[in-house]
């Protein structure tokens, strides 16, 4: 009896000592893509070796409702080889409509949009402001618009459109903007390291073509760099190139990667954020006349907070705090961190990345970002998708490696942030060589998903299989004298005092386009007090009493003109894990 009660009072000790170092889990994401029909193959340059920089970027993914349905589509940018066996098909580029029931199929060559090419990043908008939403398709060499013709098909018109280039450029990241708030969509694209130069030198030939020790593809360092470009929006729904005139030719070229629009200083005209990898990052100011202002050192978000330029991959923006202000996250290199720029007000950051909480993780490369609440709580949080550069990683071995998993930070609520990627479900833990992300309702649950684009693998579609206590609501809105997008409208949600702020915003991440919708989560909260909507055009709306789970479409100057509810369904996929 004694030997009993000693062994039952040990396995109960025991028991309280496992529970107590394993904590619960937070979330459970879990790759649902090839249970969703999200097969096609990324293809990137060589897989077990980087002859040239060109091979290390690139894959960019895009969420949006393509045809209108109220269910977000997807839309994964593919790339090349620098010469494919007679065997191999020229990858092309794939866009998925959703089925509404899980699953997505595969409507590339119906839609019109098998394009082929190096393929680097997309953006979406409607740029002719007729109720469909159009695509922006960035290359090395190239860049590509798709008019979206309102009936599931897309049409090529950059030929036509003021967009084709007079000559080559490795072109990457793009946003559109209305940036002079005509009420036209603009474009912005940022371009990497000089069209030649790409693909000029060979691995270990140059000082700069080593890493650890290994001969490496080169650069970008010792590599010539490129300059942004600003497209214009023309009444005949053309465009015309105003970079010089905008002021984005001052700043001496760089290693653009990807674009970021936010109204960080509160002024309702949109700037940009440009993310530059190994010089400092640009932030231009618009000046409200057409013409923009560099910026970036002044505002303390060229540098990190020793003074030193980093390698930026991927960019996001997020109230995280909640005092109104738009903060800025970026990803960069390994033996580094991720940066996080707290927005201090009247135009300047301070680097929080330390304070924070974001200082913990050197081990990764970093490309896609954003923020998201996945856990509902109205305090956004941060996610990140890694994958190195160089195959040789490897060969390194110990906490360097190629393929990399995914970092999830929840947002404690107190200006910090909690790593919590092992307790956030194998989709989180599984190591990729992602680039792009995108974030998005894929399924109008009130939860976001994630769709990660993979070097030289499929896709990734990450949903969190957990159930939620917590609110959320959609906000989904259509500009009248604005942009019909209503890019680069605000939309503040109050709940029980609290202000909670973001924007519809084209671009991001890592050269990508998320859900065009405003997701804001509630916490336990069942009704929002108020959300109000300030319009680029200037003018406002506001409605009361919104019940959560819900989503609600805001027309310009007419109020709610529709609310449907959020289904929490539970995915047959998730049991099938």
């Amino acid at each position: 009896m004694k030997l009993f009660f000693g062994t039952a009072l040990a396995l109960t000790v025991l028991s309280a000592f496992q529970s107590a170092a394993v904590p619960e889990p937070l979330a459970d994401f879990r790759d649902l893509a090839a249970a969703a029909g999200l097969n096609a193959r990324t293809v990137i340059g060589g897989e077990r070796t980087k002859q040239f920089i060109l091979e290390t970027t690139g894959g960019g993914v895009a969420i949006v409702d393509y045809d209108d349905d109220g269910w977000p589509d997807i839309f994964l940018v593919n790339g090349a080889r620098r010469s494919l066996s007679a065997a191999d098909a020229a990858p092309v580029s794939h866009l998925y409509r959703n089925n509404h029931d899980g699953t997505f199929a595969d409507v590339t060559e119906k839609a019109g949009v098998a394009g082929k090419g190096w393929g680097q990043g997309v953006c979406a908008g409607d740029y002719d402001n007729d109720g469909h939403i159009d695509l922006f398709v960035t290359y090395y060499g190239h860049q590509v618009l798709y008019r979206n013709n309102g009936d599931g098909t897309f049409n090529d018109v950059t030929r036509g459109s003021g967009l084709s280039l007079s000559k080559p450029r490795w072109n990457t990241g793009c946003a559109f903007l209305d940036f002079n708030r005509d009420g036209r969509l603009d474009v912005f694209v940022s371009a990497y390291v000089d069209y030649a130069d790409a693909t000029r030198y060979a691995p270990g030939s140059r000082d700069n073509c080593f890493w650890k020790g290994l001969g490496v593809m080169c650069g970008p360092h010792g590599l010539a760099g490129s300059s942004n470009a600003l497209y214009r929006g023309n009444p005949d729904g053309t465009f015309t190139n105003v970079s010089e005139e905008a002021g984005l030719l001052k700043p001496r070229p760089a290693y653009g990667l990807t674009p970021l629009v936010l109204d960080y200083d509160n002024d309702g005209w949109p700037d940009v954020y440009v993310a530059n990898d190994s010089s400092p990052s640009l932030l231009f100011h618009n000046n409200g006349n057409g013409t923009f202002k560099e910026v970036g050192l002044q505002a303390g978000v060229a540098l990190n907070a020793d003074g030193r330029a980093q390698a930026g991959m991927g960019v996001g923006a997020g109230d995280y705090n909640r005092d109104g202000w738009l903060d800025i996250v970026k990803t960069n290199f390994d033996d580094d961190t991720t940066s996080l720029y707290r927005n201090l007000g009247h135009g300047t950051f301070d680097d929080a990345t330390v304070a924070g909480g974001l200082g913990v993780n050197t081990a990764y490369l970093g490309w896609g970002t954003g923020f998201i609440d996945f856990d509902l709580d109205s305090w956004p949080d941060i996610f990140i998708v890694n994958g190195h550069v160089y195959p040789e990683a490897d060969r390194i071995g110990g906490r360097y490696g190629y393929e990399q998993p995914k970092i999830l930070y929840r947002n404690l609520g107190n200006g910090r942030f909690e790593d919590v990627s092992k307790r956030a479900g194998p989709g989180v833990a599984a190591k990729k060589a992602a680039r792009g992300a995108a974030f998005g309702d894929l399924f109008n649950s009130g939860r976001q998903d994630v769709v990660v684009n993979n070097m030289n693998d499929s896709p990734t579609l990450l949903h969190d299989c957990a159930p939620s206590a917590g609110h959320s609501l959609v906000v989904q809105l259509i500009g009248t004298r604005s942009n019909r997008s209503a890019i680069g409208a605000r939309v503040t949600v109050q709940l029980a005092g609290r202000r909670l702020i973001d924007e519809v915003r084209s671009g991001g991440s890592f050269c990508s386009q998320s859900d065009l919708r405003i997701h804001t989560g509630l916490g336990v909260r069942t009704r929002a007090d108020r959300i109000e909507v300030a319009w680029p055009s200037g003018t406002a709306d506001a409605v009361a009493a919104i019940d959560a789970d819900q989503l609600v479409v805001i027309r310009e100057g007419s109020g709610v003109v529709r609310r449907e509810p959020l289904v929490r369904r539970a995915l047959a996929a998730c049991g099938q894990h």
